[in-house]
């Protein structure tokens, strides 16, 4: 027999990208999911392939030093009766010259870039072809993988959804902003494998580094650690809080990761300015959906930052209800961090599903900024030794927060309640734009025997006294519409609860705050106001908190603490009431006009009115939406708006994917910035 020579290959991008839920990554590669078959066909020249004549084989390889006892290289003959715990090839068809083979890799093989060569051999002669490359990516379908997630609907949203809803404001105020994670768009993929190649732990030990790439918690903690950039990792992001960002993107800016990502590879992978918790979030969310973990952005609202791990927060405040002495120990309004759905054979049985990673840069696990992944049920359970990083994370939803008052003498008092950590902890609803709320997954009803049973295994005393109803009760209220540009109440709303008439003392105190808790000035003071309060009575104490006061103090998170004092003189109690309020920006209207159909021209109408009273200037519309518009469209206005006028203007999109997509708009000028607004689109097919 002559030698059996390779004319040419099929690698069946497309079809294979299909097959394996990876076609909108775009065709120039394969890209397919382990432990599902992929099929290629191979043409010879001269003569086809004999079966006892002809012996074939396959070399797969993937990292700097592959190697069959790391698991990164394996070689594999052509066979009738596969293995499912490694790799294999089968004949599906013979065609004269051309010949289909179905290639499959084990569920637990490693990630990453492969190149493959064939070899052929006949009588001992033997050939061999480089037949290109193919990148493999975990596959949640797959029964034996360790990301294995069961239902249809939930890995379309965690896995092949492009955008989504990421929830902000306060626990009193929930809103969501849009956010375009947008994980199979140009580059992207690429952009994920390089953040796995550069990281420390690669450049200190490659082989180990990719052999350890079959394992979702592994890489886990990778994309944990070099989301930020605190350990000069060449992270992605550089975190700033401190509402000074003119050097930089402000971190209300942004409206998705692709952005993100697409500027620090153009810059050589220097950390990107500025992220905060939820865009740290998001593009953790993008690079674990990418490589086929499903994750999801999750808020936790009165998040704790409990830097000595006592789990309680001291927080002191004068009789005028400022705060008197700083505080390292912080809480955030809100605080993101990403869930990803694994495995976790390295532990006990019970620890399977969702687990928390957190790229925000808060403390060090193990030498490295990085938080996670620590399983949900191990939260709950108070289960603190277990890895990774729990203890800091049941302080996030479970720390105390007690008040104390620093009198003119220098005493200090404990007040009777204090406020509650963890609070409607929430994520976006599976398949639809509403809020799930999922408190009830991180911790047990508040009281119940099990809450009890949890804080004595985690060794944690409640301080805080629940809400009494004997006493006097306080309470913080607002006035409908805190809307940027205009004045507002809030009120101190004090119950009587007892049988006597009582007499108490009430002071209100406003500060522009930021979302990590620091204050900022001041933007509104009551003197103290005596009351007489009838038994079973309430009454309330107005604070108006003025535009002229707070427009030039609030930072970028629109955000205003109140702080209420009440001194209660027949006990000589004091109680503390305290509430974050945020200050409303004006909505973003958009218009669809036409029958938005795939690749046919669609225009959008995108408008806003200027809701202040002096006129904006410098103002941009920034626009994306994965299958809507290639990358960011950018619309610079030219005129100022004047107060009260509307600023709008028309775009031409050319919508590439069919199928529910979300067109965003961030909006930004000197007066007004982070303005979102989103509009769902839906897409018809194009016609055959």
């Amino acid at each position: 027999f002559a030698d059996l020579v390779l004319e040419t290959w099929d690698l069946h991008c497309d079809r294979n990208g299909r097959e394996h839920r990876t076609a909108e990554m775009g065709c120039r590669q394969l890209v397919v999911r382990r432990g599902q078959p992929f099929a290629i066909t191979l043409r010879f020249s001269g003569r086809g392939y004999e079966e006892g004549v002809d012996k074939l084989s396959f070399n797969v390889q993937t990292g700097p030093c592959p190697s069959e006892t790391s698991g990164t290289s394996s070689h594999f003959v052509m066979t009738d009766c596969p293995e499912e715990s490694c790799w294999s090839a089968v004949i599906q068809q013979q065609d004269g010259e051309s010949l289909s083979v179905s290639l499959c890799s084990p569920p637990n093989a490693r990630i990453g870039r492969y190149s493959m060569t064939l070899e052929t051999c006949t009588d001992y002669q033997g050939s061999s072809y480089q037949i290109g490359d193919f990148v493999l990516l975990f596959n949640p379908w797959h029964p034996e993988d360790t990301v294995f997630m069961r239902d249809e609907n939930e890995r379309r949203e965690y896995v092949l959804s492009q955008h989504g809803l990421i929830y902000q404001g306060t626990c009193d105020y929930i809103f969501s902003i849009p956010w375009n994670f947008g994980q199979f768009e140009d580059d992207i993929l690429a952009i994920c494998l390089n953040m796995l190649d550069i990281n420390p732990k690669h450049l200190r030990d490659q082989n180990r580094d990719c052999s350890r790439r079959n394992d979702p918690v592994y890489i886990g903690r990778v994309v944990s650690a070099m989301v930020n950039c605190n350990d000069e990792d060449r992270g992605v992001l550089f975190g700033r809080w401190d509402n000074r960002y003119e050097d930089g993107m402000s971190p209300m800016a942004w409206i998705g990761s692709v952005d993100i990502l697409k500027r620090w590879k153009k810059f050589g992978c220097q950390p990107v300015k500025y992220g905060q918790c939820w865009v740290f979030a998001a593009v953790a969310c993008t690079v674990m959906r990418c490589l086929g973990i499903p994750s999801r952005v999750v808020t936790n609202y009165n998040s704790a930052h409990d830097t000595n791990a006592n789990l309680t927060i001291d927080r002191y405040v004068n009789e005028k209800g400022e705060q008197e002495r700083y505080s390292w120990d912080k809480i955030w309004n809100f605080h993101c961090w990403v869930e990803s759905w694994m495995a976790r054979p390295d532990l006990a049985a019970g620890y399977d599903g969702w687990q928390v990673l957190d790229p925000t840069p808060q403390e060090k696990s193990e030498g490295v900024y990085c938080c996670g992944p620590a399983p949900v049920k191990a939260i709950k359970e108070g289960d603190m030794l277990l890895k990774y990083d729990i203890p800091f994370i049941f302080a996030e939803v479970n720390a105390d927060v007690v008040y104390w008052v620093v009198q003119g003498d220098g005493m200090q008092k404990q007040s009777i309640r204090s406020s509650d950590v963890g609070k409607y902890i929430s994520t976006k609803s599976v398949g639809r734009d509403n809020r799930e709320d999922i408190t009830h997954n991180y911790k047990y009803p508040e009281g119940s025997e099990e809450e009890r049973a949890v804080f004595e295994k985690a060794e944690h005393q409640k301080k805080s006294i629940g809400e009494e109803d004997e006493g006097l009760h306080l309470r913080i209220k607002v006035s409908e519409g805190a809307n940027k540009g205009s004045d507002f109440d809030v009120f101190a709303v004090v119950n009587n609860n007892t049988d006597e008439e009582r007499v108490c003392r009430v002071t209100l105190c406003a500060r522009a705050t930021s979302h990590n808790g620091t204050l900022g000035p001041q933007c509104g003071l009551t003197d103290p106001v005596d009351i007489d309060i009838e038994p079973r009575a309430e009454k309330r104490v107005p604070l108006r908190i003025l535009y002229e006061e707070y427009r030039d103090k609030l930072t970028q998170d629109n955000l205003i603490k109140v702080v209420a004092l009440l001194n209660d003189h027949q006990t000589g109690d004091v109680i503390v009431a305290v509430r974050d309020i945020y200050v409303e920006n004006p909505p973003i209207k958009i218009r669809i006009l036409g029958e938005p159909m795939q690749n046919r021209k669609l225009v959008a109408e995108i408008s806003l009115v200027n809701p202040l009273a002096v006129p904006l200037n410098g103002c941009v519309f920034v626009v994306e939406g994965t299958g809507l518009t290639e990358g960011q469209l950018v619309k610079e206005l030219e005129e100022p708006v004047e107060p009260q006028a509307e600023a709008k203007f028309r775009m031409d999109l050319m919508p590439r994917l069919s199928g529910l997509q979300k067109l965003m708009v961030d909006f930004e000028s000197d007066q007004l910035t982070g303005v979102k607004g989103y509009r769902n689109v839906i897409i018809a097919p194009q016609p055959m």
